[in-house]
């Protein structure tokens, strides 16, 4: 483990406070789905190998470490906002309602919350917003990895519902073949309708035009 990523902590830790949430989102791309914010409380000076920003992570990867986070964690919570939410409020607004859904669900409060660059101005607690701190503290990448998972979980449950859609694949990112099923199969209730891809094919026009979205 980079031990780098404790640096954040480590500054807190010499002040006393040791109940830090770490916070993150996963899910703001998708043409489809929730947005799904996870905080993660870790034990003082915790370790875990390996555990990093979930973006840095194979799927293997994430799923064990979920496994792990889960036993170890002082505390998890989760918050997740619809899509039909999103298309309300918009997908920065919604991201920032997940993450305060996650803090409310922990079960144990924390004295001090840092976030993936979110500024979260409602909060009681003092906090700290880090540029890209999925990669730069080991709390905030703890919630990448549980965000990440939960709503891949999600995206799999989903995928039974709808085979067509292959959601099981792309998680309802904006890949060439998710663009495709989308103009086949057609917009159902789970998809973001503020979202350009979406917005073409309800207005008719052709999504698989639509490949620079595909990356």
């Amino acid at each position: 483990m980079n031990s780098d990523l404790l640096t954040y902590e480590k500054e807190l830790y010499a002040k006393n406070i040791t109940l830090i949430a770490g916070v993150d989102e996963a899910g703001r791309g998708p043409l489809a789905g929730p947005v799904v914010a996870s905080a993660v409380i870790l034990p003082k000076d915790y370790h875990l190998e390996g555990l990093n920003d979930s973006k840095q992570l194979t799927a293997k990867q994430r799923e064990k470490f979920y496994q792990i986070l889960n036993k170890e964690a002082i505390s998890i919570g989760i918050g997740i906002v619809s899509a039909k939410e999103i298309d309300e409020i918009n997908i920065l607004e919604a991201s920032r309602k997940a993450m305060y859904i996650a803090l409310n669900n922990l079960n144990v409060k924390p004295e001090y919350v840092l976030t993936d660059a979110m500024k979260l101005p409602n909060l009681t607690m003092p906090h700290l917003p880090i540029i890209h701190g999925d990669a730069k503290s080991l709390s905030i990448a703890a919630a990448s990895v549980i965000a990440k998972v939960t709503r891949d979980n999600i995206m799999l449950e989903l995928d039974k519902k709808y085979p067509e859609y292959n959601f099981k694949k792309h998680k309802g990112y904006p890949t060439k073949e998710h663009l495709q099923n989308l103009v086949k199969y057609g917009i159902i209730e789970e998809y973001r309708l503020s979202y350009k891809p979406v917005k073409d094919v309800l207005e008719g026009k052709n999504a698989e035009d639509k490949e620079n979205m595909a990356k």
